[in-house]
């Protein structure tokens, strides 16, 4: 007799989700976190509160940036972290566009649900989906604008693409003020794009429009004790070493002395021991030591018997950083001071800025580097406005190595999708179908960013289609007015790498998770406990 039993081959507490159930679990994950994000898109979008749990408890985040929001959050569906992941990786690789990333795949996955009910096979959406992008990168590549041949332009654009980028971040008040900030450091980098020259400090006090961009390299630290404020000709040693007594390290040693003389022979063979590193450290005719460990009271006291100013406890990634702008390298051996290459910069002084006192750095070798100082009120204030900066300082370099610009305001996602109907209109079978849904999911971006400013997005949305459908090119939403505008005239413009790599990475990832067909949970790993006799 044959048992209908089905054959189990995964562990008893492995899971396992098969084909329609499995898709639909995708789609409804991925779909979640489009609406999770979707109503910060845009220069009206909402803010959200991020309160954290545990190790980060009472830490409280105020952002609209699509990949802060994501990486905070807690995802146990794996398509919902697959969306995450395409927002970090778009936020490491051009810096802004992680909502609309996250959005568009959300809506073409929501498409995607509506033609697998109606029995399209995935393959068959795959495949209209890869003609629906070709069709829309080209007429997206064919919009392009390139002034990179007139300064005066090109400076413009940038002007312009800071300004949309900030329009949508808590400095959309301010974003004239802060757009000429972020341009005038970027154009420092003479078209390097090396982030890492721009440093940015948050100073609590004061408010947003005190913010400044400081040309050299600040430092939040101090001297020690008696040591110079002021140093002219600086030559300064970068070091990560520790600058504690020599003690003996060995694990569980111990010194047994029969006297209180004793201990202080340890103590001055100790001290003889630190003289000697300092000694080390002050052949390298230096008059600045920089390290990035603590520097105890004696070395302290030696240091400043002979008039060197000694800074201790650089954070790391400040002491990198002033590595690369004054030409130094950082060291943690003395023996051999003809190897050791020595920063360099015409004065070193004390500043005071708000209530802080920092070190300043004029004239480092580094001619590019710089430092952005942000004021505000509060500490979320200030670190919401440091994302800020920081995607419109990214989609700035990433427009100084490719110079080409688009229209925003909706105007370019609106053109991929009059471009994609056009394409579907002479695709014959069902992919034509697929291809329009791709090109319904584009148009739901204007669509969102309309509702979020409380505007009638139906309206809006039809009459930007009807206009592409007769040959305009520069049509968006004027989000002011809540009226459908020229984009060239209002000056909205954006990078075309962000508008390309959104583009890319919500269909890779879309078609990533319209592939899935079973999902499988490993069970979980048993803790072993130990039944043997005490």
């Amino acid at each position: 007799m044959v048992s209908l039993n089905p054959v189990r081959i995964l562990k008893a507490e492995a899971d396992e989700e098969k084909a329609e159930i499995a898709r639909l679990s995708s789609f409804i994950g991925a779909i979640a976190i489009g609406d999770l994000v979707k109503s910060t898109l845009g220069p009206k979008g909402m803010d959200k509160i991020l309160v954290g749990m545990g190790r980060n408890e009472g830490v409280v985040e105020m952002t609209n940036d699509g990949a802060t929001i994501l990486k905070s959050i807690g995802v146990d569906n794996p398509a919902a972290k697959v969306l995450v992941d395409i927002a970090k990786g778009m936020d490491d690789e051009v810096g802004d566009g992680t909502t609309s990333v996250t959005v568009l795949a959300s809506e073409l996955l929501r498409e995607a649900e509506k033609l697998i009910e109606m029995k399209f096979h995935p393959q068959t959406i795959i495949s209209g989906w890869r003609k629906a992008v070709k069709a829309a990168k080209e007429a997206l590549e064919k919009s392009t604008k390139n002034n990179s041949e007139n300064q005066e332009a090109f400076k413009n654009d940038l002007l312009n693409i800071a300004r949309t980028t900030l329009s949508s971040k808590i400095l959309s008040q301010h974003k004239d003020f802060f757009s000429n900030l972020c341009v005038d450091a970027v154009l420092r980098l003479k078209g390097s794009g090396d982030l890492t020259a721009i440093q940015i400090i948050k100073i609590s006090g004061g408010t947003l429009l005190d913010s400044f961009l400081d040309s050299g390299f600040l430092l939040n630290k101090k001297p020690g004790v008696n040591q110079p404020k002021r140093i002219e000709n600086a030559k300064i040693l970068i070091a990560n070493t520790p600058m504690d007594y020599d003690k003996i390290k060995i694990f569980g040693s111990r010194v047994q002395v029969d006297s209180t003389a004793k201990v202080a022979e340890l103590e001055l063979a100790e001290k003889e021991k630190m003289k000697e590193k300092v000694d080390k450290i002050l052949s390298h005719n230096i008059n600045v030591f920089i390290n990035r460990q603590l520097i105890y009271n004696y070395p302290e006291q030696l240091f400043a018997d002979a008039g060197v100013m000694a800074i201790e406890h650089a954070d790391f990634d400040g002491i990198e950083r002033l590595a690369l702008v004054t030409g130094g390298e950082i060291v943690s051996t003395f023996d051999h001071p003809e190897l050791v290459k020595l920063g360099t910069c015409e004065l070193i002084e004390e500043k005071m800025i708000g209530e802080e006192k920092l070190l300043q750095f004029s004239g480092v070798p580094l001619g590019e580097a710089c430092t952005l100082v942000l004021r505000g009120a509060t500490q979320q204030i200030l670190e919401e406005a440091e994302r800020s900066v920081h995607d419109a300082l990214c989609v700035l370099t990433s427009t100084v190595k490719n110079p080409k610009t688009v229209y925003g305001g909706g105007c370019s996602e609106m053109l991929m999708a009059n471009a994609v109907y056009k394409a579907a209109a002479q695709t014959p079978g069902k992919e034509s179908i697929a291809m329009e849904a791709f090109a319904r999911a584009l148009a739901q971006l204007p669509t969102i960013i309309a509702d979020n400013g409380g505007f009638d997005s139906s309206d809006l949305v039809a009459e930007l289609r009807a206009l592409y459908a007769q040959g305009a090119i520069n049509k968006g939403i004027d989000m002011e007015l809540g009226k459908v505008a020229d984009m060239e005239s209002l000056g909205i413009t954006e990078s075309f790498m962000v508008k390309r790599q959104v583009l890319v990475s919500a269909h890779e990832a879309a078609e990533m998770i319209v592939r899935v067909d079973d999902i499988i949970k490993a069970a979980p790993r048993k803790r072993e406990v130990d039944n043997r006799p005490c």
